[in-house]
């Protein structure tokens, strides 16, 4: 499935894992992770599609995806 929505995808020293975090569906702090940057993600990009099909499912309008880029600094 082609879409346009991030994710934000961090180490967790107190997890031992990768933990991801998608932007545009802000209901909670982390989606899913993983052991491998990888594998996170994978699981990722399968929780972007699982809640784009819900939304699709229960008539929600999906949200608009964010320009993370305005909100990111280099340092």
């Amino acid at each position: 499935m082609n879409n346009h929505y991030s994710m934000v995808i961090q180490w967790s020293e107190e997890d031992n894992s990768y933990l991801v975090h998608l932007p545009d569906f802000p209901f909670q702090e982390f989606h899913t992770h993983g052991e491998t940057y990888e594998e996170a993600a994978k699981h990722g990009q399968e929780v972007i599609e699982s809640l784009i099909e819900w939304y699709l499912e229960v008539g929600k309008t999906l949200p608009q995806p964010r320009n993370l880029t305005d909100e990111l600094q280099v340092a």
